[in-house]
């Protein structure tokens, strides 16, 4: 036409139309309708409004200006817009697609989900600042709505004990809680609560959500981007509490889980109340840094370890909270609580008596350092059949001191009386939450309560849970949840991220300071396996009582399973050590020809006689009274004098007291009777002649004599039969000591149980004798 304007300068403008398709198809590898979702773009080029692609045309006719024109078309500068978008990542699509019609432009694709997320997060605001047009096809899945801000809301019970979290979102002016959100995400997702699968995901990574929401009484479904760097600490402080509240937008919390809001303070969240909580939490998370000064009165000198024991005991009363001060055996964890409890009455605090139960043998001791340390603290031992006298006048003192053993006879008056303080001395006695001991001292009533315990974890977690159920019913969880959030993840399948996660959870709550970290000025201590072999009588009983225990004990674990056969198990184990350590301990055996009783025995008096010719200061251990009895008899024959201290020993500090002022070489001790309660820093030497499967009775047996005020090294050393159910004894207790360590310390755990492949090695042969090995 000649009146028709040719234009061969003006520029496309890109156009990308972004569209997805839902659509089922065969999947051969499972012989299944498989339903699947595919993304396209289709990139158009723009000339004054009519958008092409392809080769042609080469030109596009317009209105221009009211009058016809002929626009031609720029392959450079269209190529170039081509290149930058395959430069982004997309290519080509190969196959066709119902994401968008064949006339939107050039089709292109890219590989996966997550580069198609990171397209319209990354990449897509860049273009738009550079003029190109987007458009959204209906169903896209990336139409994504931004998150305009993150907030928590908390909600306080009227009782300070509880508090409601509402963790949430603004999407398009709206608060949306994330606990719903979340519960679907987990559901589609699960490895999200696997912390190794968090930690591989780059913070600025980002997972896209559907959120289902109400607007102007209209549903509607929403996208929105979560970043990685945000879900990371929400599901590593929340992620348990999210699997179990289903239908609900906030999560009730104890008060001493106000720990958990700790974790999120790096998330630059608009907090919405909860002030008391978030204070609680701060100074939760700076127990240990809260010094306090000695108490007036207190007549010792604090080390600095036990002075931020005490610090940590005046900070958990004034969080109204409990706790279990773990410190290892001859730390001085009666005088730290001393000085606690003398700061309390220098206060004015202690207008109620304090509570300290512990084993019987333990209340002279508690009067001894009482009166030696805290003179000005009024102190009353209730036991006896004289107590009765005293229950009108309890509240006349500051200090009540009884036993595990009496609290259950007393528990009608007790229960009556208002403590200060309720201290648990050598917690591990309420281990089982079902004893009378657990029980009752459940139902004391004290403003504060506290363990102390060299041992909080013995044999299994639910010690552990035990003790917290005494301090803060319910922080754990009842005993069910306890064992399904923790014991069985870590106990059987040694799962590390529940062990940290739990470790979390107990740390502001339990002080634990070994002698390594803090009494580096006490001497060397030097473990030594003394191997034993058995005599050939010996070894003839070990055969025949292990195949007769053999047979019955699988007899009972055909019948009963392993779980219910423990009873029948420690039996036959029993008969075996007691055969490993002295013939006359076997009933059912004829006695043995004098001298041929036990090659334990035998070496033993060897070491002792080369023990004793260089003047070592001994104690020596058994479970056994009538080993020692044994042991007895030997000493007595080579006039030998000693100390004896058993469960029927009635004056503990008359035998205690010869061995320290050096009147007598050796002591020998019972090792339930010898646990606790006993400061024999006299000795230099210890011997544990039969090994048992709790480490912790062992270490605690040897922290007689290695603890403060010990000057001299400390020699250990373990009788252990070699080849027999003592040296697999030995290497169950390595374990055990891993699952403990793993909690009390902090450190990586490990599993304790009794396997069908353990009652393999317990019950075993003997290797053959020492003449017909090579």
């Amino acid at each position: 036409m000649p009146d028709e304007r040719l234009i061969d300068t003006l520029q496309p403008r890109p156009r990308l139309w972004l569209g997805s398709v839902e659509f089922s198809a065969f999947e051969p590898r499972n012989g299944k309708m498989q339903r699947y979702v595919q993304h396209r773009a289709a990139l158009a080029y723009g000339y004054a409004g009519e958008y092409v692609s392809g080769p042609r045309p080469t030109a596009v006719a317009r209105q221009w200006n009211n009058q016809s024109a002929r626009i031609q078309r720029q392959p450079a500068a269209e190529r170039a817009l081509r290149e930058q978008l395959q430069g982004i990542g997309f290519k080509l699509a190969t196959r066709q697609s119902k994401a968008l019609p064949e006339s939107a432009g050039e089709i292109f694709e890219l590989p996966s989900d997550a580069a198609w997320l990171r397209f319209i997060l990354n990449e897509l605001p860049g273009l738009r600042e550079q003029g190109w047009e987007i458009e959204y096809a209906e169903d896209f899945a990336f139409d994504l709505t931004p998150v305009e801000r993150w907030y928590a809301a908390i909600e306080e019970g009227p009782e300070r004990d509880w508090f409601d979290l509402e963790l949430g979102i603004v999407v398009d002016g709206e608060p949306l809680s994330l606990l719903p959100i979340l519960l679907n995400l987990l559901r589609s997702h699960p490895e999200l609560l696997n912390p190794a699968h968090l930690a591989r995901r780059r913070d600025d990574e980002q997972i896209l959500v559907p959120i289902h929401t109400s607007h102007l009484g209209f549903q509607r479904t929403l996208q929105v981007a979560l970043p990685y760097g945000r879900l990371k600490p929400v599901l590593a402080t929340l992620g348990d509490f999210y699997l179990r509240e289903p239908g609900e937008t906030s999560i009730r919390l104890a008060t001493a889980d106000a720990t958990r809001l700790e974790g999120l303070q790096a998330l630059s969240l608009d907090w919405q109340g909860g002030e008391q909580v978030r204070h609680f939490a701060e100074r939760l998370r700076d127990i240990r840094h809260c010094p306090v000064a000695a108490p007036e009165g207190l007549n010792a000198t604090l080390r600095p370890y036990q002075l931020e024991g005490v610090s940590w005991m005046q900070a958990l009363r004034q969080l109204e909270v409990g706790g279990i001060l773990a410190d290892d055996m001859g730390l001085g964890k009666t005088l730290q609580t001393l000085a606690h409890l003398l700061i309390e009455k220098q206060a004015g605090r202690l207008d109620r008596p304090a509570m300290v139960v512990m084993p019987t043998s333990l209340v002279p001791n508690w009067q001894d350092e009482a009166a030696r340390f805290a003179p000005t603290l009024k102190v009353l031992a209730l036991h006896g059949a004289a107590r009765k006298k005293h229950f009108a006048h309890l509240a006349d003192y500051d200090v009540l001191l009884t036993t595990y053993a009496l609290l259950p006879k007393d528990i009608e008056v007790l229960e009556r009386v208002p403590l200060h303080v309720l201290v648990l001395d050598e917690a591990q006695y309420i281990k089982t939450p079902g004893s009378k001991a657990a029980q009752t001292a459940r139902q004391l009533n004290a403003r504060q309560r506290l363990c102390l315990s060299g041992t909080p974890l013995e044999n299994h977690l639910g010690e552990l849970w035990s003790l917290f159920h005494f301090l803060m019913p319910g922080w754990l969880g009842d005993s069910k949840q306890f064992s399904r959030n923790y014991r069985v993840p870590i106990e059987r399948r040694g799962d590390e991220a529940r062990l940290q996660h739990l470790n979390a959870r107990i740390k502001p709550f339990l002080l634990r300071r070994t002698k390594e970290q803090v009494a580096t000025e006490l001497p060397a201590k030097s473990e030594i396996v003394h191997w034993v072999e058995l005599n050939d009588a010996q070894r003839d009983v070990y055969e025949t009582v292990r195949l007769a225990m053999d047979k019955k004990v699988r007899a009972e674990i055909d019948r009963k399973g392993l779980a219910r056969s423990q009873i029948i198990i420690l039996e036959a184990l029993l008969k075996l050590r007691q055969v490993c350590c002295d013939l006359r301990l076997v009933n059912s055996v004829a006695p043995p020809a004098p001298g041929h009783s036990s090659g334990k025995l035998t070496s033993l008096l060897q070491l002792l006689d080369e023990l004793l010719g260089n003047g070592r200061r001994i104690l020596l251990f058994s479970q056994f009274t009538s080993m020692l009895g044994l042991i007895e008899q030997e000493l007595h024959k080579r006039g030998v004098p000693y100390a004896l201290l058993t469960g029927t020993t009635r004056d503990r500090r008359a035998p205690v007291k010869d061995f320290q002022d050096g009147k007598l070489q050796i002591f020998l001790i019972s090792l339930k009777a010898g646990g606790v309660g006993l400061n024999l820093t006299a000795a230099d030497t210890v011997i544990h002649y039969d090994p048992w499967w709790n480490p912790a009775a062992e270490h605690q047996a040897t922290d007689r004599a290695y603890r403060i005020g010990q000057e001299k090294p400390v020699f250990v050393y373990k009788l252990i039969t070699r080849g027999t159910v003592e040296e697999k004894i030995q290497r169950l207790q390595q374990e055990k000591s891993a699952l403990a360590a793993g909690v009390l310390d902090a450190r990586e755990g490990s599993d304790w149980r009794l396997q069908g492949d353990d009652i393999d090695a317990l019950l075993a042969p003997l290797p053959s004798p020492p003449s017909q090995r090579r």
